[in-house]
């Protein structure tokens, strides 16, 4: 039974340390903070219940196996998770409306013929068709084997295959480049730079390869936990707690002992010693390492971190009188009045005026005080740390005022519903997590731009897992990350993956 000391107990270390202890280990997690979940919080006030980080889940197949493998019950067991159908309403600039049902390609296909003109959903389908090929080419090597020592050929590669035009195949360079190539529609081509911005991603500078994204919520489904997706993170403690994972929290770690190439413990900032046989790093590995807390360049570096994202999100919190509308859809996409303007600001600091703001309303009384009132929640992408300076409650007031005047278009009687707000910006995410930026997924190419950490460290008896480490940010990306750890560490470094 080997000694595992965990930094962090976001999502993915959970996940991991939950494994890890069922295999025998004896796992103890060491968190700065005061709780666990990482990003995936929590914000209660007077009856009602706001997530701080995602809303949906994606893949919960990730999650299921982790419950499975922990206790050999089902996720189901813990938590309540519904379908969300239709999963989208998409308002374009022009005041084209759409509604895409869940996990059905062709209805979505129907759907976007019906609302943007005939041609218009066989050329979606047609791109989906796409994606699912380069799904089918990544999925494997990307998501489910830990990152090769030599990434090269994922770094150098962009699986998306080339489309025919004449007698020629061109192959599109950026997810932007499909959009005007292939989509040939603005709105269609805002359809799919939204799944790039709900990644934190720039369709400008985003791999063709993210087609993945939009094929990944189209093809498995978009799933709500009842409650809020806190209630998943609860579980996952609970299933932790039922291993006998060992949790300190308000306990922030400031150093690796290393001893022989290895590492071989943590120091606390008490200056408390803890002896390990094996660290696993859930938090945030920039900082982690400009703060000496992990070993840096002079241990061989910590690889890659995705070093093309800079971006965060604003989240608003909106507690609203009125009982919710019976047609509300649970997410309404509000796209932004300047295409590509918007990501030319937000590639160069700039906070976009007319931004594409995602609606949150969840059905749920779990989240409200009564069937009176509502619980609403409006996030965007914006840069983690403007040019103009840092964020400011100024700076986010005045950008959530924006927020809620795009949010309009789905919620005509927004302002006049507003009990109270509050607004969270990059800066209250490095707070919670230790990082402005919230890190995408792991995508191919781009000179491995996207490709994040490894899982195996710098030194031996060292991993990382979460968002920062492969395969990259994500709810869904995180459980598989700690699956990816727990093999490795169990089984050493020739593990490549659960088949």
């Amino acid at each position: 039974m080997a000694r595992i000391a965990v930094i962090g107990a976001g999502m993915g270390a959970m996940a991991a340390a939950a494994r890890l202890a069922t295999a025998g280990h004896r796992v103890t997690v060491y968190e700065r903070g005061g709780t666990y979940g990482g990003s995936v919080g929590r914000r209660t006030r007077d009856g009602f219940a706001f997530d701080t980080g995602p809303g949906l889940l994606h893949l919960p197949a990730v999650w299921r196996d982790v419950f499975v493998k922990t206790g050999k019950e089902p996720l189901e067991r813990s938590v309540t998770l519904t379908q969300v159908d239709p999963a989208s309403r998409h308002l374009f600039a022009d005041g084209t409306s759409v509604l895409l049902p869940n996990a059905s390609r062709a209805g979505v296909v129907s759907a976007l013929d019906a609302a943007l003109g005939a041609g218009a959903g066989e050329r979606w389908g047609e791109f989906l068709g796409r994606a699912r090929q380069t799904w089918e080419r990544v999925r494997r090597p990307l998501l489910e084997e830990p990152l090769p020592a030599d990434p090269a050929a994922l770094a150098s590669q962009d699986p998306y295959p080339a489309v025919r035009r004449g007698l020629l195949r061109r192959r599109a360079a950026t997810l932007a480049e499909v959009g005007g190539r292939e989509l040939r529609d603005p709105r269609l081509a805002a359809l799919l730079d939204a799944y790039a911005a709900s990644y934190g991603l720039d369709p400008h500078t985003a791999p063709a390869a993210a087609a993945v994204l939009p094929y990944m919520e189209q093809t498995f489904g978009s799933w709500y936990v009842a409650g809020g997706m806190r209630a998943l993170a609860e579980a996952l403690y609970e299933r932790c707690l039922a291993r006998r994972v060992e949790f300190a929290f308000g306990t922030g770690v400031v150093a690796t002992d290393v001893a022989g190439g290895r590492a071989c413990g943590l120091v606390l900032a008490d200056g408390t010693a803890v002896p390990a046989d094996a660290v696993v790093s859930g938090a945030p590995l920039p900082a982690l390492s400009r703060d000496g807390a992990l070993p840096g360049r002079e241990a061989g570096g910590w690889p890659r971190c995705q070093s093309q994202v800079r971006t965060g999100r604003v989240t608003v919190l909106l507690a609203l009188r009125g009982e919710r509308s019976p047609n509300a859809v649970h997410r309404t996409v509000v796209h932004g009045a300047d295409g590509p303007g918007e990501w030319r600001a937000l590639a160069a600091g700039r906070l976009p005026e007319r931004p594409t703001v995602t609606v949150l309303r969840p059905d749920d009384p779990l989240v409200r005080p009564d069937g009176a009132h509502e619980a609403l929640t409006l996030t965007a992408t914006v840069p983690a740390e403007p040019a103009s300076g840092a964020w400011t409650a100024d700076t986010g007031g005045e950008f959530a005022d924006r927020m809620v005047e795009a949010a309009r278009a789905a919620v005509p009687d927004l302002p006049d519903r507003v009990l109270f707000r509050e607004v969270r910006t990059p800066e209250d995410t490095r707070a919670d997590t230790g990082s402005a930026v919230v890190p995408p997924p792991a995508l191919p190419g781009v000179s491995g731009t996207l490709l994040p950490a490894a899982n195996a460290g710098p030194v031996e008896g060292l991993y990382a897992v979460g968002g920062w480490a492969h395969p990259g940010g994500g709810l869904a990306h995180a459980g598989m990350s700690g699956a990816l750890v727990a093999g490795l560490v169990v089984e050493g470094a020739g593990f490549r993956g659960s088949r």
